[in-house]
């Protein structure tokens, strides 16, 4: 069958899967009053997580990354994870995490499974993840991330949101931190959601000031992988970890998209920030639908638009980047 593909010759071999938009961290770029409002009891069940990825894998869709919320509240996260890793044509399963309890769980992850992790942490200095996050986690973070690797994982991705005045100064000591370390630093721009006009307005800051130190440092731009997310990453030959930047506010962002997301209520999203997901939920309720639903998959791509509009300030459906896990 033919892969999946939009009106701009762009090809979809990933996907984003939500399993719940529930979070149990209050970060103040994102639920700084905490999850006050979810649908996790009415999240999608195994049997039509199975029947979506087996829909989207025979359309080309390789790599499937499970996302939140956070998506270990779900009581049944490892047995998604198998899941999914059986599914014929899934050949990586990642998951984006807060590393609540990482710790403690991350042996069980892998073991389940999971190829790869990306986990967010906003900043190295206990007091100001604290500030940031609502939590006092960090330590168990750092003990989970070394567990990780001592059990066999070679891909770990530290997502920071960029904020300016909260951690803007830390790129000295996020470079120190992947010296050593295999460890690929993504720096995000904060986005502007329906609920952080405010924050957005004071706490932004571009990506680009962040590139401009690193070429002057003689980090070198690498190419990015088929099935990558939207980064740029750089490497320098002094550090065994990368750093990467996701700049949604950078003119052709979206030239490259390859991914898609379907929300934990069954939603194809074409975009983080379209107004709204097209169901999917009413054709995985039987194996017998597949055809039917691949069919829809197919023609929704006709609606995927040039860009996500952004710098004009709509955010479309996006309230918090809870809803989707960014």
């Amino acid at each position: 069958m033919q892969p999946l593909q939009d009106h701009l010759g762009r090809k979809f071999p990933y996907l984003r899967l939500s399993v719940t938009d529930l979070c149990n961290f209050r970060c103040n770029y994102c639920l700084p009053d905490g999850c006050t409002s979810h649908s996790h009891r009415d999240s999608l069940r195994l049997d039509e997580i199975r029947r979506l990825i087996s829909a989207f894998s025979r359309l080309g869709v390789e790599k499937v990354r499970i996302t939140g919320g956070e998506p270990t509240l779900r009581a049944d996260f490892n047995t998604i994870v198998s899941v999914i890793k059986g599914i014929p044509g899934i050949r990586k399963v990642a998951m984006t995490t807060n590393g609540y309890k990482m710790d403690q769980r991350v042996i069980s992850w892998l073991d389940a499974g999971i190829d790869a992790i990306n986990l967010s942490v906003d900043s190295l200095n206990p007091e100001s993840f604290r500030l940031i996050t609502g939590h006092n986690r960090l330590q168990e973070i750092m003990a989970g991330i070394n567990k990780a690797f001592a059990h066999g994982l070679t891909s770990i991705k530290v997502n920071a949101v960029l904020l300016k005045g909260l951690n803007d100064s830390e790129l000295t000591a996020f470079l120190e931190w992947v010296r050593g370390r295999p460890v690929t630093i993504r720096f995000i721009e904060l986005m502007e959601t329906g609920d952080n006009h405010s924050f957005f307005n004071k706490h932004h800051i571009s990506g680009g000031l962040i590139r401009k130190k690193l070429l002057e440092l003689g980090w070198i731009r690498v190419a990015r992988p088929r099935d990558a997310g939207p980064a740029q990453e750089y490497c320098h030959s002094d550090y065994q970890g990368r750093i990467g930047l996701i700049m949604p506010y950078a003119r052709d962002f979206c030239n490259d998209c390859n991914r898609l997301r379907v929300s934990s209520m069954g939603k194809l999203q074409l975009c983080l920030f379209s107004e709204s997901g097209i169901d999917l939920r009413d054709l995985l309720q039987s194996d017998s639908q597949q055809e039917a639903l691949v069919v829809r998959i197919k023609q929704s791509l006709a609606l995927k638009k040039d860009g996500h509009f952004l710098e004009e300030g709509v955010t479309g459906g996006t309230y918090n980047l809870a809803q989707l896990g960014g």
